[in-house]
């Protein structure tokens, strides 16, 4: 009556291991550790267009966090997500050169606004220098953000010998500007929040060392590792419930003889035990499917 549920358990250990081992076992055809590879662009996501992502591209960057895997993807998302944007050195000649006048005004969430809305590549950046903290420049995002590095404050900028600021995007509240580096091609720039683009890229930590080799064989097999170590896991616990018809009748019944035959000696009464035990555990069961059922049809 165990052979259901160890069987289970050993088909998800098993998967469990394929899925720990897949970079070694993967080794001979692809490499690791270099980056994350786009598998998928959908349709609707912000990567689209010319200067965007393209299935193939390895992904090395997110502004200054270094991505060599989709776990290292996820992790410099969220911590954009949670940080403030980050802002950039510019030399106080640059400024100057590339700033043009310009009316600034306030957005409805209270930030500030200073470009033209509908400029795509012009940005309203904020700054402050010795006289007013609060200064905003509409500036070309790519020059700027281009051969820079990134800064919190003024002080990181003072590095150089040349006067320098740090010049931070004045965006909507939860947008992000991002800079993201996935050479040979041109960095992309993304302005918008950042799960959207996280949840609209597809990714994988493998890259092919062939060009005859699948990039989605990877996933599919991660994938189908992941649904087994699931399903496995879940028909275990299931099929271990003290439930009428499952394994786990018969397991109650033996730990019932094993445990209370010294305490209950009349074999009537043990089974009576078990039967109320066993209704419990159905009717537990029979519950949380129901309710899930219904979870799922009330979407």
């Amino acid at each position: 009556f165990f052979l259901g549920v160890w069987h289970n358990f050993v088909l998800g250990v098993a998967s469990f291991i394929v899925l720990f081992l897949l970079p070694a076992i993967l080794f001979p055809f692809y490499y690791t550790g270099v980056g994350a590879l786009v598998t998928e662009v959908t349709e609707d996501s912000p990567a689209n267009g010319p200067r965007g992502l393209f299935v193939g591209d390895l992904v090395t960057n997110l502004q200054d966090c270094p991505v060599y895997s989709v776990e290292d993807w996820n992790s410099c998302m969220g911590d954009i997500s949670e940080k403030s944007q980050v802002g950039y050195c510019i030399s106080a000649a640059t400024l100057q050169q590339l700033n043009f006048p310009t009316r600034v005004y306030r957005r409805l969430d209270g930030t500030v606004e200073c470009c033209s809305n509908n400029s795509l590549t012009d940005i309203c950046f904020s700054y402050s220098n010795n006289l007013d903290s609060h200064l905003y420049a509409c500036l070309p995002a790519r020059k700027v953000i281009e051969a820079s590095k990134v800064c919190r404050t003024n002080m990181d900028c003072r590095k150089d010998s040349v006067p320098s600021f740090c010049v931070t995007p004045s965006l909507e509240n939860q947008t992000r500007l991002i800079r993201v580096k996935h050479p040979p091609h041109i960095d992309m720039l993304y302005v918008g929040h950042p799960m959207h683009l996280q949840y609209t890229v597809s990714l994988s930590s493998f890259v092919p060392r062939h060009n005859f080799l699948s990039i989605d064989l990877p996933v599919v097999i991660e994938t189908f590792c992941k649904y087994l170590i699931s399903l496995s896991g879940a028909l275990a616990v299931i099929n271990a419930v003290p439930c009428f018809a499952l394994d786990g009748q018969w397991i109650l019944n033996s730990f019932l003889e094993a445990t209370l035959s010294s305490l209950i000696v009349e074999k009537q009464n043990r089974e009576l035990v078990g039967f109320l035990i066993l209704l419990a555990g159905s009717a537990l069961l029979a519950a949380n499917v129901a309710l899930g059922l219904w979870m799922v049809t009330a979407r």
